[in-house]
């Protein structure tokens, strides 16, 4: 008689992260997530490289040849949104964390956002970097994040304070229904809206943050700030 093979250990947490030329953080990153798991729950790497030029590809796919992640590609650049779009669907996790592959956010925090919604007190976490043990890096972007957050409080009747952050953590039933569209940078209002228009339970918690200069890649711009105003508005008047 054939002894079949154990199954694999369903991952708790699914590790969701974005690709856009981060040849420089994203090997750095990977192994960061790495040992940040080395003693927590079972998880799983889902990379989505977003029509990559600079070689970050080449990182990705050697990880995956190893088995550390399991990577999805565009061909063509689509934007931030739909490479989280891509890898939420992919993910097999109980609870989805979004980690940037460009080194301001710390994976070794992971446990932060996971525990609301591990001890069963959260639907939806959030990074909150907007709180005076962080470099501000950009004040206009400082300062643009903190209109969008108190726009959107006054929207939404809900205080939220960092609605830009790019560290977040959330329940797998709650991607399903949300109905996310965004391609780019506004998949950051766009997902905040679709949780307070359903009244998910959101909690933020403080986070540390290494703001990078545009000579190392940054890559949002005051357009996508501008842009953030009048969706959060157009969701609003959408939700009534």
């Amino acid at each position: 008689m054939q002894q079949k093979s154990p199954l694999p250990v369903a991952p708790v947490v699914t590790v969701v992260m974005p690709v856009y030329n981060e040849a420089a953080t994203v090997g750095a990153t990977i192994e960061a997530l790495q040992r940040a798991y080395r003693h927590g729950p079972a998880f799983e790497l889902v990379a989505v490289d977003d029509g990559s030029t600079d070689g970050s590809r080449a990182v990705l796919q050697e990880s995956a040849s190893r088995g550390i992640l399991r990577l999805y590609v565009h061909e063509k650049n689509r934007g931030k949104g739909a490479a989280l779009r891509t890898g939420i669907a992919a993910a097999r996790g109980q609870y989805l964390v979004i980690q940037d592959a460009d080194a301001e956010y710390d994976p070794q925090e992971h446990d932060q956002l996971i525990a609301p919604l591990r001890e069963g007190y959260a639907d939806v976490v959030y990074g909150n970097r907007m709180h005076d043990g962080n470099p501000v890096g950009y004040w206009r972007y400082w300062f643009g994040n903190f209109f969008i957050s108190w726009w959107c409080s006054l929207l939404f009747y809900r205080r939220v304070h960092d609605v830009e952050t790019g560290f977040k953590a959330f329940r797998r039933e709650l991607a399903d229904g949300l109905e996310l569209h965004a391609d780019r940078f506004d998949f950051e209002v766009e997902f905040t809206a679709r949780v307070l228009q359903r009244k998910f339970r959101l909690v933020e918690v403080p986070i540390s943050y290494h703001p990078r200069r545009f000579s190392q890649g940054k890559k949002i711009t005051w357009r996508d700030g501008v842009q953030a105003l009048w969706l959060l508005w157009r969701y609003r008047r959408e939700g009534k």
